[in-house]
């Protein structure tokens, strides 16, 4: 094992691995003081071999690894990718590709909602994961053996889970699902930061279009300064306190005082003047280009009965189709569908509909019903 801070041994390093049928990937980073996490380590796992890449390293040029990372013809694995993606998107300005998510394969084959990599190593490659350095500083210098073990034993059984799950998929036939929800994991709008669309992100309890046009207004305020200055976003104000601004709408800088949850240098200078702008520019707006009120699920009456009995043939369809809740329904989407037939959910699309969705259909209007024998539950028709 080893770690990688100059630039030959980087270079050579990717070089043996560019003809691998996959390489396992997992970072470490930091982000609990910044807007942009801040990634203080790279691990590699190639056929014969693993290293962990300091970032950090003075004078360290990552090129070669984004190459490798880019190479159409290498598989890239990766356990829960969506934090991974979104530090590589920073770095490449697009995903890596093409990969493999063994999270979400894990998820298809059975093994529970959001499973962690820890149980896939017990259960699939017989070993045990110390996770006792999971809240450890990733950017203290130089990294201890302890340290640097752990970051490797990430990408080192992540070879033995990789090869054991596709075995799995390619027994049950499930490709195709994996791929589906690798195609959602892989949409770019999902890794960009528009700060316009920070608004969205707040949770706001009976909106109307002008209280939502300066919400965005105030929202875009926070998150431009919270990039600039690169601290987290409830460094800069809270999100109640941007709700607040929002609905009380302060039009000078004396009743910008007024408002609690703001510190002293927000109600004065420039950063007072940026947030009374943002506000005039939401009163300014024309009514026709605010943003509509969507009614939250929230608001909508209780599904009742309904959404009970679907709960249900939901946990026994995952139990009998070895798939986890998680990947076919949520909450809020059981909850829909007792409402509506033709709700815009997965669950009434693909595979999702053909192993839970018709049957969902066909319960609410009563042609079958549920019974249980013995310990389990099973379908019966209804006449």
């Amino acid at each position: 094992m080893s770690i990688i801070t100059e630039n030959d041994a980087l270079v050579a390093f990717c070089e043996r691995q560019a003809n691998a049928q996959f390489i396992t990937v997992d970072t470490e980073f930091l982000r609990d003081k910044t807007y942009w996490p801040r990634l203080c380590l790279i691990q590699i796992g190639g056929p014969d071999e693993e290293a962990a890449i300091d970032s950090l390293a003075e004078g360290i040029d990552l090129t070669p690894l984004l190459d490798l990372m880019r190479k159409p013809d290498l598989l890239k694995v990766f356990h829960a990718a969506r934090q991974d993606f979104e530090i590589f998107y920073r770095l490449m300005g697009e995903l890596p590709s093409p990969v493999f998510d063994t999270q979400i394969s894990a998820m298809v084959c059975g093994f529970g909602d959001s499973v962690g990599y820890e149980t896939l190593v017990s259960q699939l490659a017989g070993k045990q994961v110390d996770k006792s350095m999971r809240f450890t500083d990733w950017q203290r210098r130089p990294l201890s053996q302890k340290q640097l073990d752990y970051a490797l034993a990430d990408v080192t059984h992540l070879r033995v889970v990789y090869e054991k799950l596709v075995g799995l998929l390619q027994k049950n036939g499930r490709e195709e699902w994996v791929q589906e929800e690798l195609t959602a994991l892989l949409d770019p709008s999902l890794y960009k930061f528009e700060i316009r669309e920070a608004w969205r992100r707040l949770k706001v309890r009976n909106p109307n279009p002008r209280m939502l046009a300066i919400l965005r207004e105030v929202a875009a305020w926070r998150e431009e300064e919270a990039q600039t200055r690169d601290v987290p976003r409830n460094r800069v104000t809270r999100d109640d306190s941007v709700i607040e601004l929002a609905i009380q709408k302060p039009k000078s800088h004396e009743e910008l005082k007024n408002m609690r949850g703001l510190h002293g240098g927000q109600t004065k200078g420039d950063s007072a003047q940026n947030i009374l702008d943002a506000i005039s520019r939401g009163l300014a707006l024309p009514n026709d280009e605010c943003p509509p009120a969507q009614k939250s699920r929230g608001n909508f009456p209780k599904a009742g009965p309904a959404a009970d009995l679907l709960k249900v043939l939901l946990k026994m369809k995952c139990e009998k189709h070895s798939v986890a809740q998680k990947l076919i329904a949520n909450s809020d989407d059981i909850d829909e569908l007792a409402r509506n037939d033709d709700a815009d959910i997965p669950a009434l699309k693909g595979w999702r509909r053909e192993i839970f969705g018709e049957d969902a259909i066909a319960l609410k209007h009563g042609k079958i019903g549920l019974t249980a024998a013995g310990k389990s539950i099973q379908l019966v028709k209804i006449d």
